[in-house]
């Protein structure tokens, strides 16, 4: 079988977040008590929900909550618009939509956010299914966003996912949510992660540009356990 759908991470694939995730997060440390992180700091826990990265830099258990909530409270109304697509974003979705490829969302960002931002990019419509994250518990992780996604595409569970589809994402949870369920991932190099990051997890190629993702989609691979 040759490939047919494409799912597409959002932060750091898609769009430079940064700007409002940084901004956001340094006001709520600041709001709740806590040594405002440097920007490295905020970079390396932009990608896995909040609760995942937060305490690599600061933040106690029994705070998390409240520093989440604090940090929403700006971000939802402005931080997530303190954002720009890449450059040549507009021109990769082109190119794979000509291929034929049917093109999805599947962030960890929840819903409630990511949804407002493909709004405010005017790309929402490009998308088959805009998997996103929830606000509680039930969908949380990479691995459960994508099974979403297949769900809401109508192939979850297909004996040839391998085939026919491929995630793009910049961070090791995105390959590793993908290889959860024989999901093979392309690493873009101009988001959060790094090049070890992505090819330690296991990504089967890596992209410099959002030119070479639409080159390397239809590619066949296997992934390493195969």
């Amino acid at each position: 079988m040759s490939r047919t759908h494409v799912l597409l991470d959002l932060d750091g694939t898609l769009s430079h977040s940064e700007p409002g995730i940084l901004r956001s997060l340094q006001w709520a440390f600041e709001q709740e008590g806590f040594p405002v992180p440097t920007e490295a700091e905020v970079r390396s826990v932009i990608g896995p929900p909040l609760e995942i990265g937060l305490p690599s830099i600061g933040v106690p258990d029994d705070a998390l909550e409240r520093v989440i909530n604090t940090y929403r409270s700006r971000y939802e109304t402005t931080g997530a618009f303190e954002n720009t697509l890449y450059d040549g974003i507009l021109e990769m979705l082109d190119s794979m939509s000509a291929q034929g490829l049917s093109l999805s969302i599947a962030t960890a960002k929840p819903e409630k956010t990511a949804h407002p931002i493909l709004d405010y990019f005017d790309i929402a419509h490009r998308f088959e299914v805009r998997a996103g994250a929830t606000m509680t518990s039930e969908r949380r992780t990479k691995a459960q966003v994508i099974a979403y996604a297949l769900d809401g595409l109508g192939i979850y569970g297909h004996p040839d996912l391998e085939e026919m589809v491929i995630m793009v994402g910049d961070r090791d949870h995105d390959v590793v949510g993908a290889m959860h369920h024989g999901i093979p991932c392309i690493g873009v190099t101009w988001g959060y992660g790094s090049i070890e990051e992505l090819l330690g997890s296991g990504a089967v190629a890596l992209a410099d540009t959002p030119a070479e993702v639409a080159e390397l989609v239809a590619q066949p691979y296997r992934l390493r356990s195969s």
